[in-house]
C-alpha cells in the first residue's frame, strides 16, 4: 500500500491521475481495509490531514501523513464530501490544507466517501435511519414468527432481545429527519407502510417532535404489540393533543375497538356529528382543558363568550356541559366521533 501511495502522490492532474486515484481506491476495497485504514491511505494520498465523521456515531478518525492518528489542532478544511447511503446523508469526509486544495482532491474524496459507505454497510449494521419497509413491516407484523421477527431486528441492527419502541407517525417531514429528532445518537430506524410511517427505536424522546407531526407511540417491548399500540395511539392524536402514548390512554383505548355502526347509531356520537366547525373547536378546546377558563385561553376569547357557547352546545347535545357527567359524555362522544375518521 505504501509504495502505491508514493507513486500516486505525485501524479500530474489529468484524466490519467484520476483514473489513478479510483484503481488506489479499488485496491482498499478489495483488501477489506477498515476506516482508520482509510483514512491513513487516504493522508498519505493527499499529503495532509484526512478526516471521516460518522454522523449516527459521532465517531471521528483524523490521520496525518506519516499514517498517525491526528493530534494537532485541526487545519482549516479545505475540501469537505458528504457520504450518503440509500440517498441517506450518513458522515462526512474531509481534507485539511494551509493551502488551497490540491487538483485531484476532489476525486479523491468522491472515492473516499463512497469506500467509507461501502464500509459502513458491509462490516456493520446499517448505520442509516431508512430501512427495508419489507424488514420493518416483518418486525412488526402480528403473523411473523418469532425466528423471522429476531432476524428482521438482527438485519435492522437491534440487538437480540431489545426492547423496542415503535411510533406511528404522520407528517409532511422526511422520515429520516423525524427518526433523527426522537432518537439521536441510537439506533433508529424508519420506513413508510401504507399511508403511515414507521420508527423503530430502543428509546425515543418525542418532545423534539416539530409541532405539526401527528405521532402515537407504543409501549417498550415486543415490536408486533408495540406497533398495535402505536397505530391506536395514532388515532386519539389531535391538534391539540398531537402525540399521544398508548400507555396514557387507559380505558380510552377500547374507543378504537368500538365498531364503526356501533358508534354512528350512538345518539351522542350523532349529535357531534351535526355541529358546526366552530362549535366543533369550542367543544374540543372544552373537552381538553376541562376548565371553562382555560378553554377561553386556548381559543382566545373572554370566558362569557365561551360559556354562552357551551350553553348553546349543551342544548344541542342534550348534555349540562358544566357538570361532570355531562362533560364526560361530550368527551366520550367526541372521541369516538373522530376514530370515525
Amino acid at each position: 500500500m505504501e509504495a502505491l501511495v508514493a507513486r500516486l502522490s505525485h501524479l500530474d492532474p489529468d484524466a490519467e491521475g484520476v483514473i489513478r486515484v479510483v484503481m488506489f481506491y479499488d485496491t482498499l476495497m478489495k483488501r477489506r481495509v477498515d476506516l482508520p485504514a482509510l483514512a491513513r491511505a487516504s493522508a498519505g494520498l493527499a499529503g495532509c490531514v484526512a478526516g471521516i465523521r460518522l454522523h449516527g456515531t459521532g465517531r471521528t478518525l483524523r490521520f496525518a501523513p506519516d499514517g498517525r492518528e491526528a493530534t494537532a489542532p485541526p487545519l482549516p478544511v479545505s475540501m469537505s464530501e458528504p457520504v450518503t447511503l440509500d440517498d441517506e446523508e450518513i458522515g462526512t469526509v474531509w481534507l485539511e490544507r494551509a493551502g488551497a486544495p490540491g487538483l485531484l482532491d476532489d476525486a479523491l474524496l468522491d472515492r473516499l466517501a463512497i469506500a467509507v459507505a461501502t464500509v459502513v454497510e458491509r462490516y456493520s449494521p446499517a448505520r442509516t435511519t431508512m430501512a427495508d419497509p419489507a424488514l420493518v413491516e416483518l418486525a412488526i407484523s402480528a403473523t411473523s414468527d418469532d425466528a423471522a421477527r429476531n432476524r428482521a431486528l438482527r438485519l435492522l441492527g437491534f440487538g437480540t432481545g431489545l426492547p423496542i419502541k415503535v411510533l406511528a407517525v404522520r407528517s409532511a417531514l422526511p422520515l429520516d429527519q423525524l427518526g433523527g429528532l426522537v432518537c439521536p445518537g441510537r439506533p433508529v430506524k424508519a420506513a413508510p407502510l401504507a399511508d403511515v410511517g414507521v420508527i423503530l427505536a430502543t428509546t425515543v424522546d418525542v418532545t423534539c417532535l416539530p409541532p405539526d407531526v401527528l405521532a402515537g407511540v407504543g409501549a417498550a417491548g415486543s415490536p408486533d404489540r408495540s406497533w398495535q399500540q402505536a397505530t391506536t395511539a395514532l388515532r386519539f392524536a389531535t391538534a391539540r393533543q398531537p402525540v399521544v402514548h398508548y400507555d396514557d390512554l387507559g380505558a380510552l383505548a377500547l374507543l378504537a375497538h368500538v365498531p364503526a355502526e356501533t358508534a354512528r347509531d350512538n345518539a351522542d356520537v350523532a349529535a357531534i356529528a351535526e355541529l358546526a366547525p366552530e362549535d366543533l373547536e369550542t367543544l374540543d378546546a372544552y373537552c381538553t382543558t376541562g376548565s371553562l377558563r382555560r378553554a377561553a385561553d386556548l381559543l382566545h376569547l373572554h370566558h362569557s363568550s365561551v360559556a354562552r357557547r357551551l350553553e348553546q352546545l349543551g342544548k344541542a347535545l342534550g348534555v349540562e356541559l358544566t357538570e361532570p357527567t355531562g362533560l364526560l359524555r361530550a368527551r366520550l362522544a367526541l372521541t369516538a366521533w373522530r376514530l370515525l375518521g
